[in-house]
This record gives structure tokens, sequence and C-alpha cells, in this order.
């Protein structure tokens, strides 16, 4: 007696190992010969005994055959996704590094304003408030009601050299505009890596070429990476609210620590950051020593910047200004990629 069913997925019995086969088992099923042949399967069953090979084996078999055909596809779909996702990281490295060399030339063009544009950097983030989640990094500091209140006197200059670079980043992006959010706390990035590496010109005697070696060998250039990350901050449509940030150079100690706590930040960021907080770092850490909190904190980072690497200060300071430039933020990750553009292979001439 002949049995036969007719395939319901005939895509799939090419991965069945063996395209055609007659074997003669001498367990389960003794007496049966199976032949597979193109989208058929037959039986032909001369067994004598009531244990016959039944659909549901077949339906076992296509299950399985199902089961590796999905793995297959999702496998198609995992390397499709990733390949977007390296275009897109591909993207936005290259175009953040064009930025940084843009702002490397605007700073190093402008080094009267090194003091300013940190300050920058520091009152835009310093609008965050923990308990409404608001304001923060968001380039609110850009609006005129903003620039010109008391904290940020002085700060226009440095807004305008700003202005200046964004024009011209802006003018090679491929994503869209750089967001002031970003371009404010790169420019604070560039600022202190310009710092690093004149100190370690100083410490080789004005030697550009020692100097540039020692800080690619010791210095803190590698510990950028989850700041980099951070590409992709959001502007605010309008000024944050007033009084939320101190006028550094009338406040006292406790008035700085306070706003530092309200942010969660502590003594030790305060310290660290001396730099952001006006144009004389050394007055600023005079004044920072006079706290009993504050003191032991600005004597390590001194103590670390007479240091061949400095390692303790820059690294701190590194760390302390990727969390404030994240404040009120939510990092879109996907910001200034762009549609790769296909090839039409049927207009190509061999």
């Amino acid at each position: 007696m002949g049995v036969s069913f007719l395939s319901t997925i005939p895509p799939l019995l090419p991965l069945v190992p063996v395209p055609s086969l007659t074997t003669t088992t001498t367990n389960r099923y003794p007496s049966y010969a199976v032949t597979i042949r193109c989208n058929k399967m037959e039986i032909d069953a001369t067994a004598e005994d009531e244990d016959r090979f039944c659909r549901r084996d077949i339906l076992k078999c296509a299950g399985v055959t199902i089961g590796m055909e999905l793995m297959a596809s999702s496998g198609l779909f995992v390397e499709k996704a990733s390949a977007a996702d390296l275009i897109q990281r591909r993207q936005r490295s290259e175009f953040l590094s064009s930025v940084k060399g843009t702002l490397f030339t605007a700073i190093n063009g402008n080094v009267e304003l090194l003091p300013s544009l940190l300050t920058l950097a520091l009152n835009d983030a310093m609008t965050y408030d923990k308990a409404t989640k608001s304001g923060g990094a968001n380039g609110s500091i850009r609006f005129s009601s903003e620039l010109s209140r008391p904290e940020n006197k002085g700060l226009s200059a440095a807004l305008n050299l700003l202005e200046e670079a964004k024009k011209e980043i802006d003018s090679y992006s491929k994503g869209g505009p750089i967001s002031y959010a970003d371009l404010i706390q790169y420019a604070a990035q560039g600022v202190l890596k310009s710092k690093f590496l004149a100190s370690a010109i100083r410490k080789c005697g004005g030697n550009e070429e020692k100097g540039r070696l020692l800080y690619t060998a010791y210095g803190s250039n590698g510990q950028w990476g989850l700041f980099d990350k951070q590409f992709g901050r959001t502007d605010t449509q309008e000024p944050d609210p007033e009084g939320r940030v101190p006028l550094w150079e009338n406040a006292n100690v406790k008035e700085m620590k306070d706003k530092f706590v309200a942010i969660g930040f502590g003594p030790r960021q305060l310290a660290v950051m001396s730099a952001f907080l006006g144009p004389d770092q050394a007055a600023t850490e005079a004044l920072l020593a006079t706290d009993p909190d504050v003191s032991p904190w600005v004597q390590k980072y001194q103590r670390s910047r007479e240091t061949v690497s400095e390692t303790d200060y820059e690294v701190d300071l590194i760390t302390t200004l990727t969390k404030l430039s994240s404040l009120g933020q939510q990092i879109n990750y996907e910001a200034y990629s762009y549609p790769v553009q296909r090839v039409d292979l049927s207009k190509l001439k061999l």
C-alpha cells in the first residue's frame, strides 16, 4: 500500500539534509521505504505491524525545518541592523572629528577666551533643577535674555566665537546643523585638552614635540570615551528660568557648595572645576581652600598638577564635565547621521 502527502512548504524541502533517499531501518520503522522527490513525500509501506510512519512525524520534521528557516531569516535581519548601526557610528564619528578640528582652530586662535568658554559651558548646564528635571546643558544660554543675566556677564564674546564656528560646521554637516548644546560642551572639551597639552609642553621646557609625546604617553586623552558617546544633545527652544546660577565672582564658598549639591555634586567636584568659576583659577582655589570640606580636594588637585601625568586632576575633571554636560539631556544617538545614497548598478557601464 502506498501513502503520499503533498508538501505544504515546498521552499523548505531543500533544507532536508538528503534530497533523494531510500532507506530501510531496523528500529522503529523496520519495513518502510521513504522517498523524497521534488515537492512530494511518498511512503511505501509493507510492514504488517500497526506502527505506521504517520502524519505527526511529517509535521515534526516540517516544524524543525520552519524553525531553521526562521533562525536563518532573523540572522539576516540582525546582520542588516548591525550594518546600519555601524554606518551611523562611522558617520557620527567622522562628523565629531571634524567638529573637534574646527573648534580646535577657533579656540587656539582666541586663547584669551578660554576661561569664558569654560564658564559658558558651566552656566549653560548649571540651570539644571533636580526636582523638576528641567534646565541643564540644553543650549539655553544662547538666548539674549539669558545671556544678559548678571551671572553671564562677559560671556557674549565666547558665544560669538562659537556662532562663527557653528556656521562652518553646519556648512559641511550632512546630518543637519549641530546643536548649541553640543557645540558649547565640546568647546569646553577643546579648552581642557588645550590646557592639558600646554601643561605638558611647559613641563618639557617649552619643547612642543616632547610635550606632545608626554601628553600622548601619559596624558588623559583616552579618558574622553564616555563624553564623546554623549554626542547628540538637544537644544531647548526657550531660556531657562532665572535664579538658578550663582554669580560666581561674588558667591561665597557655601553658596557654591549648595549649588553643586543641588545638582548632585559635592566638594570634590567643586574643587576640580575651579577653572570654570572665573578667569583667575588661582584666586578661586585660594577662596575654596578656606572651606574645610573643599580644601583637601583643592590641595589634592594642586599636587596632581605638579606631577608629570596630572592623572588625578585630569581624570576627575573629565569625569565631572562628562556628568555635568549630560544634565537634563536625553541623548539622541542617531543625531547627525544621514541616509546613504544607493548605487544604481543598472547605470554602471562595464
